[in-house]
């Protein structure tokens, strides 16, 4: 695989989890797997204004990100957060970030560089 393609899916992961993400339903979703571990749809669903057809939707959506998993246990599907496609998406922001720090940092120098240069040019027609 070469460093572009990798590159590309990780992008495509991101995008994935942030598309996911989006909707507040999903985000409610995460935070009550979170909280309370291994749930079936339907204790999900009883916490939610939705039925429990929309939650497995939802969490199809959320499992396709890479941000839930479920697995049967006896007759029901039990979720659990995935934290590793968040983390890859919290990696991404705070890269993203810093990028932008780094670019209004450079602004700000040469905002107050051009600033100085001004005032000492000022200085020197007084003289």
């Amino acid at each position: 695989m070469t460093g572009e393609a990798g590159a590309d899916s990780g992008a495509a992961a991101v995008d994935g989890v942030l598309a996911a993400l989006a909707d507040p339903t999903r985000r409610k979703l995460l935070d009550l797997l979170a909280a309370r571990g291994e749930v079936s749809a339907t204790a999900l669903a009883e916490r939610l204004p939705v039925t429990r057809q929309a939650v497995v939707k939802h969490l199809a959506v959320l499992d396709a990100a890479g941000l839930v998993s479920g697995h049967r246990v006896g007759r029901e599907v039990r979720y659990e957060v995935r934290p590793a496609a968040l983390d890859a998406t919290a990696r991404w922001m705070v890269a993203l970030a810093a990028d932008w720090d780094r670019r209004l940092a450079t602004i700000k120098r040469l905002a107050e560089a051009a600033e100085a240069a001004d005032a000492a040019e000022a200085d020197d027609g007084r003289d």
